[in-house]
């Protein structure tokens, strides 16, 4: 039987470890890297993951740090499996979009601002509602506009409506005549 050796190519730096390997992850990505293996290992041993109160409550704790601190990087390492699993499970929960479409939002805005105005009791509530609902884009009753037409022409139209131009201010050219001013100078006179 033959040997087959593939080709190596010389000169390519190999990474020291697989962590040195992998590309840099936010926390978030790394998290849920660590939850898909997790999870893919509970499969395959077919463990369950139960998380406790307690892998609950650090589960939550860890959430608010990251939370409240983007650059937080937490060692998961240092957590068990089921703590990073029912966060995991949070983070995927908040990462949620509450409306598919921003036009559904917007309507529900607008609708919530109409019912406050019809409804609300106090006066500066309406006019504040009033105001918001204005500045809705589509609505704009406050944006001041300027609009500008551009009227494409063409070349012989141009040079007519020129030359229509020029003859209106033929007739309003006054005429202006040049007089030679004459500098009296004292030493000449006497």
């Amino acid at each position: 039987m033959d040997q087959i050796m593939p080709n190596i190519e010389e000169n390519i730096p190999l990474p020291q470890n697989a962590k040195e390997a992998f590309p840099d992850l936010t926390p978030a990505e790394e998290l849920q890297m660590r939850a898909n293996v997790i999870k893919l290992m509970s499969d395959l041993t077919g463990q369950e993951l139960s998380p406790t109160k307690e892998n609950a409550a650090q589960a939550t704790e860890l959430a608010r740090k990251m939370a409240s601190d983007p650059t937080h990087r937490p060692e998961f390492a240092n957590y068990p499996n089921e703590t990073l699993a029912f966060l995991a499970g949070m983070v995927a929960q908040m990462n949620v979009s509450i409306v598919d479409e921003l036009s559904d939002l917007k309507m529900y805005v607008v609708n919530k601002l109409v019912a406050e105005v019809e409804n609300a009791r106090d006066p500066k509530v309406r006019v504040a509602a009033l105001s918001k609902l204005g500045e809705v884009d589509g609505v704009d009753a406050f944006k001041k506009r300027s609009e500008v037409t551009h009227k494409i022409l063409s070349a012989e139209e141009v040079e007519k409506e020129l030359l229509e131009t020029l003859q209106s201010l033929e007739g309003k050219v006054i005429d202006v005549e040049a007089r030679e001013v004459v500098k009296n100078d004292a030493k000449t006179d006497a």
